[in-house]
C-alpha cells in the first residue's frame, strides 16, 4: 500500500460514500456533480464553436466579433467553477506529494485533515466573497464594458455556486474522513 493510500488520499474509482445520512448527501451531492460536469462539458464545447466561428468570420468575412470572447469566457467560467467539486471528489486537483512520501502513516492522515480543512476554509471565503461581488452586479445592474454589455452577475453567480459546491464538497469529505478514524 502506498503512503498515499494510507492516508486516504489515492484516488479511487469515483467519490467516496461514507455510510449513513453522510453517505446519502454524498450521493446526492454525486448526482448532482456528475450533472454540472455534462452541462460543463457542453459549455466547453459552445467555448470552442464561439471561438472558431469568432477566428473565421474575422478572417473570412473581416466581421467584427465583440461578443464572442466574452461569450467564450462566460462558459469556461461556468464549466471550470462548476466542475470544480465534481473534481474534488474524485481527488483530482493537484497536490502535493512529496511529503506523503516522508511521513509515517499517522502524521499523513493528520497533514490531509489539515489540508482539508485549510482548503475547506479558503473555499468557504471565497464563496462568500463571491456571493457579495454576485448580490452586488445584480443590484447595480453591472455590465461589462463591451458593446454587447452581458450582465456581470451571470458569471460572478456561477463562480459563486460552483466555489460553494467545492466547499460542500471538501466539508463532505472532511465529515467522512473523521466518521471514518471514529469508526476505526
Amino acid at each position: 500500500m502506498t503512503r498515499l493510500a494510507e492516508a486516504g488520499l489515492e484516488s479511487g474509482a469515483g467519490p467516496e460514500i461514507p455510510p449513513g445520512r453522510l453517505g446519502a448527501a454524498a450521493r446526492a451531492l454525486a448526482w448532482f456533480n456528475a450533472w454540472i460536469v455534462r452541462a460543463g462539458s457542453v459549455a466547453l464545447l459552445a467555448a470552442a464553436l464561439i471561438l472558431t466561428y469568432s477566428v473565421a468570420s474575422r478572417y473570412f468575412f473581416k466581421a467584427a466579433t465583440d461578443w464572442q470572447d466574452e461569450a467564450a469566457v462566460f462558459c469556461i467560467v461556468g464549466a471550470v467553477f462548476m466542475a470544480s467539486a465534481y473534481v474534488q471528489s474524485y481527488r483530482g486537483h493537484i497536490g502535493i506529494e512529496l511529503l506523503a512520501h516522508f511521513l509515517p502513516p499517522r502524521a499523513n492522515r493528520a497533514r490531509a485533515v489539515l489540508v482539508d480543512v485549510a482548503s475547506f476554509l479558503f473555499c468557504a471565503f471565497f464563496a462568500w466573497k463571491s456571493w457579495t461581488l454576485w448580490h452586488e452586479a445584480y443590484l447595480e445592474k453591472q455590465t461589462t464594458t463591451s458593446a454587447w454589455a452581458p450582465p456581470l452577475w451571470v458569471p460572478y453567480g456561477l463562480m459563486a455556486f460552483g466555489i460553494t459546491l467545492l466547499a460542500v464538497q471538501i466539508a463532505l469529505q472532511v465529515a467522512a474522513g473523521l466518521q471514518r478514524r471514529r469508526a476505526a
